[in-house]
């Protein structure tokens, strides 16, 4: 998460608030997406034929 918060510091302060923000949306955005996939894989698999990348 630190890293994260990191990068974020660093491009408010090459590129600006704005690009910031459309940064922070997007990252939000794609773990929203990954976090759905993972829940409906784990929802559709059956018990014992899981995975392990989308175990948190």
């Amino acid at each position: 998460m630190v890293p994260i918060l990191l990068v974020l510091l660093l491009a408010v302060i090459l590129f600006g608030v704005g690009f910031a923000v459309k940064a922070l949306w997007w990252i939000a955005l794609a773990v929203l997406v990954v976090w759905l996939l993972g829940f409906l894989m784990r929802s559709t698999s059956a018990g014992g034929t899981r995975s392990r990348w989308y175990r948190w």
